[in-house]
């Protein structure tokens, strides 16, 4: 018998929100995070803009030696962590086992601030004057191994890297591994920091990203006829998960229960996905047959939707061919019309929202829709957030590579 897994504590940082609270309000209100960058100097580059994290203050949540050992993503992590740790009701670190306790959480692609600015040590002053800390601070690990260090949490500790599903794999194998009796606490998530002079000129070059530089508020429009790609994002997205019979003892706030889990690859290309959406299919597919619900029994997808031509559509025809004419039911939404994509990030964060669907009943937009794109036809939650019951969501992520994540999140019931 699998165990039953739910969740227990959430933590954000977002472009729209420094927690949780705060991040929900502005999705609901349909509020953008998108605008000028001001982490570089983008003036010479073609894409000059971004949904950046505002206000971040890392000492409110670590000492200033550590703070100056940790590379922004790490530091975004361990803010979420706290957050979702606190929220859980472990923020003085105690009501859990330490050995049967873990975390896995991710990055899609670590510390790249600090790899450019160590690189530009180099090349100015030489090898002898690299960091030492240079390679703990970059390594796309090492933000699972401090937020270990952080709460003492001594059982399975692990970091994916799958793009931009880092942490939906990390979710969905968070949830596996208290399934099968690995441990009954979990930390999982993840984190990402990458709007840097390489990481825009990078993504610009290959054409992914918006030039829709004189309204950055408008750039980012999933499935929207005139989407021209998608806006970068930063920040975190954790969630505490954990055996139910373990909460329940200790009389934990449940906000929901994780069912299903379904994980696929594509084969296909190196960022393209594949026609029709294949694997999404299977991996939305897998994860309601873990969860042991039919497609009519889904009320909301959180969409990956990121804005591209061609990922938007393909993901719609995956949907459809997947639920057929429950698609035209369901309500869909993509909430990087508002935070950007968050990249490695992006899957716990998405998945905090379909979480928070199904508790509050409450979907939030996908804004800038002017347009209507004839091969994106469903109900897209244009524009306005909208009230209705949620028993069951999905949380879709895809990531370069052809990797492929669907969790299904469950309203939970005793």
């Amino acid at each position: 018998m699998k165990r039953r897994v739910v969740i227990t504590g959430l933590g954000a940082l977002t472009p729209v929100g420094n927690d949780v609270a705060s991040t929900w309000r502005a999705l609901l209100a349909g509020e953008s995070g998108a605008g000028p960058i001001t982490q570089f100097d983008a003036s010479s580059f073609p894409v000059r803009i971004a949904c950046e994290v505002k206000n971040f203050d890392p000492l409110q949540f670590m000492d200033r030696k550590e703070a100056k050992r940790a590379d922004l993503y790490t530091q975004y992590a361990i803010a979420a962590s706290v957050e979702a740790m606190r929220d859980a009701g472990f923020g003085d670190g105690t009501g859990f086992d330490p050995f049967e306790s873990g975390v896995i959480m991710g990055s899609g692609i670590g510390g790249l601030k600090i790899f450019e600015a160590q690189h530009d040590v180099y090349r100015s002053l030489g090898p002898s004057k690299i960091s030492p800390f240079f390679i703990p601070m970059f390594i796309s690990n090492i933000a699972a191994g401090i937020v270990s260090m952080r709460f003492g949490l001594k059982g399975p500790n692990l970091a994916t890297v799958s793009a931009c599903s880092t942490s939906g794999h990390s979710i969905g194998e968070a949830y596996r591994t208290i399934q099968y009796g690995d441990a009954d606490v979990m930390l999982a998530g993840g984190a990402e920091a990458t709007i840097t002079p390489m990481a825009i000129g990078g993504f610009a070059n290959m054409k992914a990203l918006s030039e829709r530089n004189d309204d950055p508020k408008a750039a980012s429009r999933p499935f929207d006829r005139d989407r021209d790609g998608f806006v970068a994002g930063e920040g975190a997205g954790v969630v505490v998960l954990e055996e139910l019979s373990h909460a329940l003892g200790r009389g934990a706030t449940i906000h929901g229960e994780i069912a299903g889990y379904g994980a696929t690859g594509d084969a296909y290309h190196l960022t393209a996905t594949a026609p029709e959406g294949e694997g999404a299919q299977r991996a939305m597919r897998r994860a309601m047959r873990d969860a042991a619900i039919t497609p009519e029994q889904v009320d909301y997808i959180n969409a990956h939707g990121t804005s591209t031509p061609q990922g938007d559509p393909n993901e719609i025809r995956a949907i459809k061919a997947v639920f057929g004419e429950h698609a035209y039911k369901l309500n869909v939404s993509s909430t990087k019309s508002m935070t950007g994509h968050l990249l490695g990030a992006a899957g716990g964060l998405e998945f905090i929202v379909a979480l928070l669907a199904t508790k509050e009943g409450k979907i939030p937009p996908t804004i800038n829709q002017v347009n209507a794109d004839p091969d994106c036809d469903l109900n897209i939650t244009p524009n306005v957030a909208v009230e209705r019951p949620v028993t069951v969501a999905l949380s879709n992520v895809f990531g370069f590579g052809g990797h492929n994540v669907s969790l299904a999140v469950k309203r939970y019931e005793p």
